[in-house]
């Protein structure tokens, strides 16, 4: 079982192209809180709220670098999009980070290598470990070829989730973005929602859908694009 766990961790510190000098850390990184409750190994918790922070900085200063001539409220946008749940499953995904986890016997069998917020918290984790074991330049690097496409999707002018926005306004100290039904008009199998987006300190906006989602997130991208406009003009 040692050795297994041993290999595994050589074969993913190949893929990061890092061989770890403290292999612990990377042990840790990997290590779900099912293993922890039944043994003295440390789960990858701790590591995770550093990663988060590392994470943060790092994305914040590829931003600030590659997008010199953007306003804040973009750069939050963007920043939003890069550091979020979806965003980290989906890196570890591509890293098939799951075949590397250790979890307890049970977990495993229900699953649990594959639960989004396993995925997403022990790649926070990976980045800590990154830059505890190889500094900052190493979690960087990670980043920078990890999350390569979706800083190329990150335009916040695209269509993204409405919790995005939501990301946005908290980054900006403002309420969460409210919507609100104006009208339902139509008939019951063809309705015509008009719904109202509103952020606190700009003006609301109106759009209608098919469907009260559909409205929601027609709203919430048309937001968007107004900021983008106001953005510009104040550049």
């Amino acid at each position: 079982m040692r050795e297994r766990v041993t290999d595994s961790l050589e074969q993913l510190g190949d893929l990061l192209g890092h061989r770890f000098v403290n292999a612990a850390l990377l042990e840790e990184a990997l290590t779900h809180s099912s293993v922890h409750s039944m043994s003295n190994h440390k789960n990858y918790e701790r590591l995770e709220f550093l990663g988060d922070r590392v994470l943060g900085l790092i994305i914040a200063r590829l931003l600030y670098d590659r997008f010199p001539h953007e306003k804040e409220g973009v750069l939050a946008l963007r920043f939003s999009n890069l550091v979020r749940r979806e965003t980290l499953i989906k890196i570890s995904q591509k890293l098939g980070l799951e075949r590397y986890l250790i979890l307890a016997r049970g977990e495993r069998m229900s699953g649990g290598q594959n639960k989004p917020s396993v995925l997403a918290d022990s790649c926070e984790a990976l980045i800590a470990a990154l830059y505890l074991d190889g500094g900052l330049t190493k979690a960087q690097h990670f980043v920078e070829t990890y999350w390569a496409e979706e800083f190329e999707s990150s335009d916040p002018s695209l269509k993204v989730p409405k919790s995005i926005r939501q990301e946005w306004a908290q980054a900006q100290g403002l309420p969460a973005p409210t919507y609100k039904v104006i009208t339902v008009e139509g008939e019951d199998h063809l309705p015509l929602f008009t719904i109202e987006v509103q952020v606190q300190g700009y003006p609301g906006l109106r759009v209608q859908g098919a469907s009260k989602r559909e409205a929601m997130q027609k709203a919430a991208d048309l937001f968007l694009k107004e900021l983008n406009k106001h953005e510009s003009i104040r550049s």
